[in-house]
């Protein structure tokens, strides 16, 4: 894990979630619309981006993806791989940063990020769009479930659809947003496609 990593504040509060077993964002649930797109595309090469314990990425498995799981937080690695192991699926999972991936080869088709992106800082996020853009094929698609911009405990949370656009426009069309509710809080779906 790289030095300035080691130090982040928000980081450890996932460790140590993930160690209390206090983690409200695994649902244990594929959403609907990673559902959706695996039922209108064939089997591929897929990432999912900050995997948690798994579930998406054992869903995507499952259909016959060819699946690596990425995550910061080594417990929720070791869980993911056990879960797999316990449902004989195969997947990879990886504990890397999800802003600069150090473990991470070849090219995928299928991208999936439910709740990484947003909760970057802005020096990282423009890290991982860079990153995006070199994972994935040309013509691969990228999945983005984030929360909208809200004050949480006074400080801003979440990311403009106008801010992800900024990150991706270079290098990916959008295809559609989806703006719903999660919590309480303003969210939305992304659709994007890697540019030729």
């Amino acid at each position: 894990m790289p030095i300035p990593s080691i130090f982040n504040h928000r980081r450890w509060k996932y460790y140590w979630r993930y160690l209390r077993g206090h983690t409200p964002w695994e649902t244990g649930r594929t959403p609907v619309e990673v559902i959706e797109f695996i039922n209108a595309h064939p089997p591929g090469r897929a990432i999912d981006l900050g995997c948690g314990t798994g579930t998406n990425a054992l869903t995507l498995a499952r259909r016959g993806w060819e699946v690596v799981g990425i995550d910061f937080v080594t417990h929720a690695v070791r869980r993911a791989r056990k879960r797999a192991g316990a449902k004989g699926l195969t997947a990879t999972f990886v504990q890397d940063d999800i802003a600069r991936p150090n473990n991470l080869h070849g090219r995928f088709d299928y991208a999936l990020d439910i709740g990484c992106l947003f909760a970057l800082r802005d020096h990282e996020r423009e890290c991982y769009a860079a990153n995006l853009a070199c994972l994935l094929k040309p013509g691969a698609w990228y999945m983005l479930c984030a929360w909208l911009p809200w004050m949480k405990n006074g400080k801003p949370c979440g990311i403009s659809s106008d801010a992800v656009q900024r990150l991706l426009g270079d290098c990916f069309t959008r295809y559609r947003v989806a703006v719903g509710e999660e919590k309480g809080h303003a969210m939305a779906w992304y659709w994007y496609r890697r540019k030729e």
